[in-house]
């Protein structure tokens, strides 16, 4: 008879099971500062979307007689050297932040991927050469050598973005490669190897969707970083070409009258703070909610 209430016990201390989106929603938005960081995103976007419709003034327009304006009712955080409106230059900016953060991303994932799977997959002499020249990449900072990239092929948001886009290549390599190894050791990839697929059929079917939780985690995280590593490029001279807006620039711009008018800096540097702030809360979120031990509970 005890026996039989333990087993009673410890059947009903088993969690229900639930749907993976309702499990997903639950644990994603159950942080406050996850779902701040989603609010903040979707104004980023929003703004990026409709810059040219929220923006007051011409952001590159210089007009000279409202030269380093404090902030007021004709230029609410106040105007640069130049007379360009901040607010307006501040609105434009998020759409330079966003292009070189998700093109870059997109580039360097697809690349680092496919490697990845390859030389996890593939093993052997294969799996060395890609390892290893990603085991040199990895040796440089990615800034350093994002800001070296850069340097040698010269302003402009399309080298930011290759310059960006190499220097974080060997992250997506190196998660994919181990991931990978852990999954062609399971019993469904040596079945499909028993009925004959093919190795594409197989790195594609059934090893990348597998792999995909911590990549897409990877990924957000990303975002915020590389967003973080063009304002730097910029602010060091080393980016988007003038009279372009860009976070970055707007606080190397502004640094030289901070007494004066600190807003020029300031507002830029909050924007740029939000935004990895936000895209790291939401990648932890991510990482919570697709987290396998998890998977099928409340």
């Amino acid at each position: 008879m005890a026996e039989r209430n333990i087993a009673i016990t410890e059947f009903a201390e088993i969690p229900p099971r639930v749907s993976e989106w309702r499990r997903f929603r639950r644990v994603f938005f159950s942080r406050g500062v996850v779902v701040f960081g989603i609010i903040v995103l979707l104004l980023l976007l929003f703004t990026a979307i409709f810059a040219a419709w929220l923006a007051p003034y011409d952001p590159y327009k210089p007009i000279p007689v409202d030269s380093l304006a404090q902030p007021g009712t004709k230029h609410l955080l106040g105007a640069d050297l130049l007379g360009r409106d901040t607010l307006s230059r501040l609105i434009y900016g998020s759409r330079t932040a966003l292009m070189v953060g998700f093109i870059s991303v997109g580039v360097a994932s697809i690349v680092g991927i496919s490697l990845g799977i390859i030389a996890g997959y593939s093993g052997g002499l294969v799996n060395v050469i890609i390892m290893r020249a990603m085991d040199a990449l990895m040796c440089f900072p990615m800034l350093l050598l994002s800001l070296v990239i850069a340097a040698v092929l010269g302003n402009g948001i399309q080298n930011v973005i290759i310059a960006l886009s190499v220097a974080t290549i060997p992250g997506y390599a190196r998660v994919t490669h181990g991931v990978t190894l852990s999954i062609r050791e399971n019993d469904y990839i040596m079945a499909q190897w028993a009925i004959g697929s093919s190795n594409l059929r197989t790195m594609l079917r059934h090893i990348l969707p597998n792999a995909f939780p911590p990549l897409i985690v990877l990924m957000t995280m990303q975002l915020g970083n590389l967003i973080l590593a063009e304002a730097g490029l910029s602010f060091l001279g080393i980016g988007i070409e003038p009279p372009g807006a860009a976070w970055g620039a707007m606080v190397n711009d502004g640094y030289r009258y901070l007494l004066r008018s600190p807003i020029l800096s300031f507002a830029p540097g909050l924007a740029i703070m939000l935004v990895v702030f936000a895209f790291n809360m939401v990648g932890d979120g991510l990482r919570d909610a697709l987290d396998p031990r998890l998977r099928g509970l409340l």
